[in-house]
């Protein structure tokens, strides 16, 4: 039974709008649809939306296209006589509940693995049911695409707060001065950092008289509108970091304020970092010790200041170090958690705030892989080592494999021998709308719906937002017949691996609802202590078992109602809705706000976000500790001639968009990009061949040559080497590019977090016969 206000078609040539939030980055825009019939006929940027007011980027431009793109799986697959062919979704999950469940009984859970790539983290579905296909199967072969990007990010946070995901945001709207390493949000819109229009923020910043300095090798769009450009060497932000940390100290340019009863091991960290002066730093940075020192000094006299780093600072040799230091100098100037600087957000699902009390901490390496012994960080193991873990043979050998909305033969280093291990499994799943370069490997292809066609509901981008705010839109156009909402795949999913194929689904929503209800009864600062679970229960609103959870986590959310006896009796048991005129956040309290309700922006919430063991930031954490006289020994290295950087841009996310033709072209291609001294001192021409050899392998690619990449530095995109056979993306497939990943091995990594190095290593390049 559809709900009141659920879509429906209208009359033939009848035109309609709807509300979307934009599921494809990190900023999460409110989109207002133009619909006629079924179909997206356009898209532009929702005015109304409480958090994005209106901002689009090309890639919500094209919500359209992509919702329609042809080239989209309407119908399973399954493979018969070596085949993929169309498939009932019967057919489908009986033969995936025929093959894994008696796989894992006659070698051991161990055998199947799981990759979850980042599409999962824009949907609902992905954020549901993962975590209950994980317990179902009963496996520690986890691998995802935090190890290709943001594991630094999380371990090093773990190690401080004692909660991997307690990660701070900068304060873009009230802060003075911002100091931005190995990110390019103009292009990239933001990463762990949720802030539609990431743009008009900095812009805002420095036309409030602030300044941005942005550390990165290459000139980019987010460099050019800087007070300060640092064309640093890659790979070496940890260092830097380090210096300004040292000048601090040096120049007692510390000032902790609040924090200062809150933090431990503040002399033991200057101690730890004494070797590592501007001089000493500067030439392995290719930096002027004097400008590292004026850095430091512009940072901590800012009335308030806030330093962020991403992908570019984590996807090297040195990221957790270099997460850790961004935080490091957010602390030591006084910055983190106060309004201005770095602060924690507060999201609509999380946990409500607690009496501060000491936690459980953060601990790495529980487990190790089988082959590589890699330690594993956040429950994850390096999506490198997944290709060793298939094809070496030996008791726990994976030889089943579910993919979640993944391409890790893109995305991770070496795909070629990933492409050949996947031909060795017995068995392989995968859940994603395309055939693609991982996906034409499996037995079994589910794919989900277009994004029109389901819900949406950011559970994890809102704990990474810049201001605190609660959004939901409902599907905006009706499942087309014959297909399955993604919820429903990922639910039918779990009951086919846990032997109880043919089950309903709502089985599954079920079980996530009365664990989590047994949890909060159970919890003595829970605003349900003591209650009925089943009376609680059946209390809960919502038109689909998704919706039922989603109402389940607001209502025991920090804003939630608490499930008070009357939904409208107040807000004892959660935090205010800063005037908003809802009385307690549920299901329906937000479906009356089809724009989003606005919650106020970020707040210090310090000690409360803590879990480490003593209840106090841990400022040099054991393992960390442990891992700097590896970077010390850095700067006795001598520099490699020329080193390869990714890039991203505005017009692509991965590989997810290339397939789409209003963002396949112009500027949007898949370029080497070299300085015009090192062209010409290697007799590269504009627009020639190039070949580029690495630990991995050789590519061949276009040269570009422009000044926005200093010397010594070459770039090349990520997300592209689409021309493998068996897909069906046909726009991406006519550019297919090459993919950069192929350079690497995969024996460079980040020991602390597992994370492939996939930034700073080195190249060599020499002239190729000319590209057709």
């Amino acid at each position: 039974m559809l709900p009141e206000d659920a879509p429906r078609t209208p009359e033939a040539g009848q035109a309609r709008t709807a509300p979307r939030i934009c599921p494809l980055c990190e900023a999460t825009c409110g989109l207002t649809l133009t619909i006629e019939g079924t179909r997206v006929t356009g898209a532009r940027g929702d005015r109304d939306d409480v958090f994005s007011r209106g901002f689009i980027c090309p890639k919500g431009a094209s919500f359209g296209e992509l919702d329609a793109d042809p080239d989209r799986l309407r119908v399973p697959l399954v493979r018969r006589d070596g085949e993929l062919r169309e498939a009932s979704w019967q057919e489908a999950f009986a033969l995936i509940a025929a093959r894994i469940r008696p796989l894992a009984e006659e070698h051991g859970p161990q055998s199947v693995g799981v990759v979850l790539g980042n599409p999962n983290v824009h949907t609902m579905a992905g954020a549901l049911y993962p975590q209950l296909l994980l317990g179902a199967l009963g496996t520690r072969n986890l691998f995802t695409a935090s190890t290709l990007d943001q594991m630094p990010k999380h371990v090093s946070s773990g190690l401080l707060f004692g909660d991997a995901f307690a990660i701070p945001v900068p304060d873009l709207d009230r802060t003075d001065h911002l100091l931005l390493l190995g990110a390019n949000p103009l292009d990239s819109n933001g990463s762990l950092c949720t802030a539609p229009d990431f743009p008009g923020k900095l812009r805002a910043l420095r036309g409030r008289g602030g300044t941005l300095t942005v550390v990165d090798p290459r000139r980019t769009r987010t460099a050019r509108i800087a007070d300060r450009h640092i064309p640093i060497r890659p790979g070496t932000d940890a260092l830097l970091l380090a210096a300004l940390a040292h000048v601090l100290f040096e120049e007692r340019l510390t000032d902790l304020g609040p924090l200062a009863g809150q933090v431990e091991g503040l002399a033991e960290l200057r101690d730890a970092i004494r070797d590592f002066t501007p001089e000493a730093v500067a030439p392995a940075c290719d930096m002027d010790a004097g400008e590292i020192r004026t850095v430091a000094r512009e940072l901590a006299a800012a009335p308030t200041a806030a330093v962020y780093g991403r992908v570019g600072s984590c996807t090297v040799e040195y990221g957790t170090l270099a997460s850790w230091l961004v935080d490091v100098l957010n602390i030591l100037t006084g910055n983190l958690d106060r309004p201005g600087g770095a602060l924690f957000p507060l999201s609509a699902t999380d946990r409500p705030p607690r009496i501060p009390a000491p936690g459980k901490g953060f601990s790495l390496g529980r487990w190790t892989s089988r082959v590589g012994g890699h330690p594993e960080a956040k429950g994850e193991l390096p999506l490198a080592a997944l290709a060793e873990e298939i094809e070496t043979p030996g008791e726990d050998r994976i030889r089943a494999l579910i993919a979640l909305a993944a391409n890790p033969v893109l995305s991770a280093p070496d795909g070629d021998r990933l492409d050949r291990a996947l031909t060795g499994l017995d068995f392989m799943v995968s859940v994603d709308p395309y055939l693609n370069e991982t996906s034409r490997h499996a037995d079994v292809v589910l794919p989900p719906p277009p994004p029109a066609q389901s819900a949406h509901f950011d559970f994890a981008f809102n704990g990474f937002a810049v201001r605190n705010q609660v959004r939901y839109t409902r599907a905006a156009v009706p499942l087309e017949e014959g297909r399955l909402d993604e919820s429903e795949i990922l639910a039918r999913l779990v009951l086919a691996v846990s032997g109880m194929d043919g089950a309903s689904p709502s089985a599954v929503d079920a079980l996530a609802i009365d664990r989590t209800l047994a949890r909060a009864v159970a919890d003595p600062h829970s605003p349900v202590h003591g209650r009925d679970p089943e009376e609680l229960s059946a209390l809960l609103t919502g038109a689909s078992g998704p919706e039922r959870q989603l109402d389940l986590k607001l209502r025991l959310g920090p804003y939630g109602d608490g499930f008070a006896a009357e939904a409208g009796s107040g807000t004892e048991a959660g935090t205010s809705l800063e005037g908003s005129g809802v009385p307690g956040l549920c299901l329906e309290r937000l479906l009356e706000h089809p724009h989003g309700i606005d919650l106020g922006p970020l707040r210090p919430r310090l000690p409360e976000p803590l879990k480490t063991r003593s209840g106090r930031i841990e400022l040099l954490p054991a393992p960390l500790a442990a891992d700097l006289p590896r970077l010390r020994a850095a700067l006795a290295e001598r520099p490699a001639a020329l080193v390869l950087v990714g890039r991203r841009h505005l017009r692509s996310n991965n590989s997810w968009m290339h397939n789409l033709p209003a963002l396949n072209g112009g500027s949007n291609r898949c370029t080497l990009q070299i300085h015009p001294d090192d062209a010409a001192r290697l007799g590269l021409k504009d627009g020639g061949a190039v070949r580029i050899t690495a630990d991995g392998g050789a590519l061949e690619a276009p040269v570009e040559i422009t000044d926005t990449v200093r010397t010594g530095v070459v770039s090349l995109p990520h997300g592209w080497g689409h021309d493998r056979p068996g897909t069906r993306t046909s726009v991406a497939s006519a550019r297919p590019g090459v993919n950069v990943n192929q350079l690497l091995d995969g024996s460079r990594l980040d020991p602390l977090s597992g994370t492939a190095v996939l930034n700073g290593f080195p190249v060599e390049l020499s002239p190729a016969t000319p590209l057709l």
